[in-house]
């Protein structure tokens, strides 16, 4: 899934509206980033059940 990262930064500010600001971009970009680890880490099976963990946060039984 790795992109030339250029090409993705310029797709990503491009769909910002014309007033966002720094922290704006920032925070699309950490939001891509975290959602491509975990998509890698889904694709090699490094993921739990949901069930898994609620029970560790004591959600359910």
């Amino acid at each position: 899934m790795q992109t030339d990262i250029r090409d993705a930064a310029h797709k990503l500010i491009d769909h910002l509206p014309t007033q966002a600001t720094w922290d704006d971009v920032i925070y699309e970009m950490l939001v891509r980033r975290e959602i491509e680890a975990g998509l890698a880490d889904s694709d090699e099976g490094r993921t739990r059940p949901v069930e898994d963990i609620m029970r560790s946060f004591g959600i359910v039984e």
